[in-house]
């Protein structure tokens, strides 16, 4: 095995040359959660278009051919900013070097975005459920911050698990901002709902969305009733287990998935940071 190459600071881009087809944007604010977790801005491209809850490819000008990984753009749409949120991973190609950058510093960024975690791949519903674990809130971050979000559903359920309880901050921080700000909380009103749990403490200590999905406990303590197809659309973003586990159950309720081409009930997302 080689050994690993030494590798600049992000924001020396001057020694390798920007391919035609990226981005480089500038950081704008870092703030770390836990020792796992950290969000970071950068500045948007005048010509970027996405659609909210698309993903990105993202990496750092920090070797001759940089490492790019699928990162979902935690912002709306109409943001002037781009958000993102990440896992710290020692050793991970791109992530072991993302967790250091300030603002100030270059992120590469490729010019075209995708994603199945977008409106137009769910039919009209009445509700709207977006299961999350871990930093797989990230496009949900943009969705319950997305007016068209309230324009097509009357209510909207974010679920976020995690291990820790410090780990659900950046989810309670995203509701908190909605309910102060002058323009979205007049927009959503009461039709946000949030549901954080930690699996290892607090008081939904050990429930993964997965039990609280099975035994009704999560419909309770919403005070909504059970998924049911003819109104209910859901969106899930997490580990690959996750992701199984949840589509499972949403076809137990009788959901069906969705994409781009072919609208459903239900859909998911299949790409991951490193």
């Amino acid at each position: 095995m080689n050994a690993p190459v030494q590798t600049p600071l992000a924001s020396e881009t001057a020694a390798f040359p920007i391919p035609a087809n990226v981005f480089a944007e500038t950081v704008t604010e870092v703030k770390h959660y836990t020792d796992r977790l950290f969000k970071f801005r950068m500045t948007r491209p005048a010509s970027f278009r996405f659609r909210t809850g698309e993903f990105a490819m993202i990496g750092l000008p920090n070797a001759e051919k940089p490492v790019f990984r699928a990162y979902s753009i935690a912002s709306p749409a109409w943001d002037e900013e781009l958000e993102f949120f990440s896992i710290k991973v020692p050793g991970g190609p791109l992530t072991e070097h993302l967790q250091k950058i300030q603002p100030g510093d270059t992120v590469l960024m490729r010019k075209k975005p995708t994603g199945t975690l977008v409106l137009d791949a769910l039919l009209p519903g009445n509700r709207l459920y977006l299961f999350s674990t871990g930093t797989g809130i990230a496009p949900f971050a943009g969705v319950i911050r997305d007016p068209e979000t309230y324009e097509k559903f009357d209510q909207v359920i974010l679920t976020h698990t995690t291990r820790e309880l410090a780990e659900l901050r950046y989810g309670q921080e995203l509701v908190e901002t909605i309910k102060t700000d002058e323009f979205l909380s007049e927009l959503v009103g009461d039709k946000l709902l949030y549901h954080g749990s930690a699996t290892r403490e607090g008081e939904h200590k050990g429930e993964r969305i997965t039990t609280l999905l099975e035994t009704g406990k999560l419909f309770t303590d919403l005070g909504v009733p059970p998924m049911d197809p003819a109104t209910d659309r859901a969106m899930i973003c997490g580990s690959m287990e996750m992701l199984k586990e949840t589509a499972s159950l949403c076809e137990r309720f009788g959901l069906e998935e969705g994409a781009n081409s072919k609208p459903g009930t239900y859909v998911v997302e299949r790409s991951f940071v490193d």
